[in-house]
C-alpha cells in the first residue's frame, strides 16, 4: 500500500517557513543537493529538474499534496510547480487550472484513504502545517531535511493543538558537510 510521506525542510527550531511564507533562507547548494537530486528528483519543481537534467520517473512520489500556502510559495512564477505529478491542493480558495492540478475542499484524511488503495508511488505531503495537523494519523513516515538555520519564528511542522504524541522511531540519519541532516522517521503505529 503506499505511504504518505511527509518530507519536508525545517530550521533547527522547527519551522517549515519563516513568518511571512518565505523559504529562500534555506540552504539549496552543497552536499546535500546531490543526495537530494539522487533520492527525490521528483521532490524538485517540475522546472528545475529539467534545467537540471534529473530523470523524474525514478522517485519515489507519484502524488503531491499541500495546503493553499504552501501551493501559493510557488505561484508568481510556477503556478504549476509539479506538474509530472499529481497534485492535490486544499483549499475553499478559488486557484488557476494547470496539468495535473486537483484543487479540493474535500476532507484530506478522505483523499489520502482514497489514494492509498489507487495504483502509484508514494504520496509526499509537501506541506504546510494545517494540512499535516489533519493528516498526523495517516503520516507513515516523517523524513526532515533539517538546515542550521534558525527562522525564531515562522509556519511550524504540525499547527499547534490538542492531540496525543505522534511516537516515531529514528530509520536512518545522513549528515553533510553543509551542516544539513537528512533523517527519516517510521511513525509507530
Amino acid at each position: 500500500m503506499r505511504e504518505l510521506v511527509y518530507y519536508v525542510a525545517v530550521p533547527l527550531d522547527g519551522y517549515i517557513a519563516g513568518p511571512e511564507h518565505q523559504i529562500g533562507d534555506f540552504l539549496y547548494e552543497g552536499d546535500h543537493m546531490d543526495a537530494q537530486f539522487a533520492e527525490f528528483p521528483d521532490a524538485v519543481p517540475t522546472a528545475g529538474a529539467a534545467q537540471l537534467g534529473l530523470d523524474q520517473h525514478i522517485g519515489r512520489f507519484s502524488t503531491v499534496l499541500m495546503g493553499a500556502n504552501t501551493h501559493g510559495v510557488g505561484l508568481p512564477g510556477a503556478p504549476n510547480p509539479y506538474s509530472h505529478l499529481e497534485q492535490i491542493v486544499f483549499t475553499h480558495r478559488d486557484l488557476p487550472e494547470a496539468e495535473n492540478l486537483r484543487v479540493t475542499a474535500e476532507d484530506p484524511v478522505e483523499v489520502v484513504r482514497e489514494l492509498r488503495h489507487r495504483g502509484g508511488k508514494d504520496i509526499w505531503l509537501c506541506g504546510g502545517a494545517q494540512l499535516a495537523t489533519q493528516l498526523r494519523g495517516e503520516i507513515d513516515r516523517l523524513i526532515l531535511k533539517r538546515q542550521p538555520l534558525l527562522f525564531g519564528n515562522g509556519v511550524p511542522l504540525f499547527a499547534p493543538g490538542d492531540y496525543a504524541p505522534m511516537r516515531l522511531d529514528l530509520v536512518r540519519t545522513q549528515n553533510f558537510a553543509s551542516g544539513v541532516s537528512l533523517m527519516e522517521y517510521l511513525v509507530r503505529r
